[in-house]
């Protein structure tokens, strides 16, 4: 391909899947049709809980949120790699590798804050149903979801820097399709064991202690349900966490796979591989699982059309 430092001075080559160039051609379909069912799907959702006042509730505030995230998260990503996998030149600049890299740190801690906080919704609706109102106040939820930006955003700032700042002595040649922390520090020409401790920590708080908490909340849920003994109940408490339950397991099994693993044993092929689940079809599922599976938004839809 002829991709060499000297000819891209000043840029990152992402060398993606260059070395499989058959699947870039089938890659670049699946990226293009998927990127455009998470623009349609989650601007759908957005657009019935804005307008649909059935819709008006906590559950669907959070969900709006988690839909701009993924709208977000995706643009910063996907535009980029289609241009990658269409041709020869594999390359972004270094400005918008920088850029890349702490837009899509941000999104993704805050997703991992956002389903944590959902979480705690499903649970008050099941758990407190007499109490829901009071409970999840329009206050109370703008807070939950300013905590889930911020952090994300802190997080962001933080890590992103100090992975920008590290000496790569000339090292611009990724193993990847995007720019990301775990394949960034890769490039330095200095240890990077105090890096990867703080990746590691920063991972037991912004993705093990979320799942813990959703884990909790859901423990809780199922003792409710037991504890009422009625089919109609099990059915009821499946179709309020079902859809969130699901879009959890798909997010946070893929994210924590990548990014609690030590740097060395990170792999270029699967955790190439893994980040396009997370990064491309995840967001690609969530409309669906959530329009599919949720009985409102069905009607919503149908009223709006």
């Amino acid at each position: 391909m002829g991709i060499t430092n000297s000819s891209v001075s000043g840029q990152f080559i992402l060398v993606g899947f260059s070395d499989q160039p058959q699947l870039e051609k089938i890659l670049f379909v699946v990226v293009l049709v998927s990127y455009l069912l998470t623009l349609g799907g989650n601007t759908l959702i957005i657009l019935i809980s804005s307008i649909d006042p059935k819709l008006k509730t906590p559950m669907y505030f959070f969900l709006t949120h988690l839909s701009i995230v993924d709208i977000c998260f995706t643009t910063s990503i996907v535009p980029q790699l289609l241009w990658n996998l269409r041709g020869p030149a594999k390359t972004i600049t270094s400005l918008g590798c920088a850029v890349q890299l702490y837009i899509c740190l941000a999104l993704g801690s805050t997703e991992c804050v956002l389903l944590a906080v959902m979480a705690f919704d499903r649970y008050a609706a099941v758990c407190k149903p007499l109490h829901y109102a009071s409970v999840m106040n329009p206050r109370l939820c703008y807070a939950l979801s300013g905590v889930a930006w911020l952090s994300g955003l802190g997080n962001s700032l933080i890590h992103s820097t100090i992975t920008l700042w590290l000496p790569r002595c000339g090292h611009r040649k990724l193993h990847h399709f995007y720019c990301e922390v775990p394949s960034m520090i890769k490039l330095a020409c200095v240890d990077i064991h105090a890096n990867e401790i703080q990746i590691f920590v920063t991972s037991l708080v912004l993705l093990l202690l979320p799942s813990a908490l959703i884990l909790m909340s859901y423990g809780h849920i199922a003792k409710a349900v037991l504890r009422i003994r009625s089919v109609r109940a099990w059915c009821k408490a499946l179709g309020t966490c079902g859809s969130h339950l699901t879009v959890v397991t798909l997010f946070y099994g893929t994210i924590i796979a990548v990014y609690m693993q030590p740097n060395s044993s990170y792999s270029h092929t699967h955790g190439k591989f893994i980040s396009l689940f997370y990064t491309v079809v995840t967001p690609t599922f969530n409309p669906l699982i959530y329009t599919l599976r949720n009985k409102d938004v069905k009607g919503a839809l149908r009223r709006l059309f």
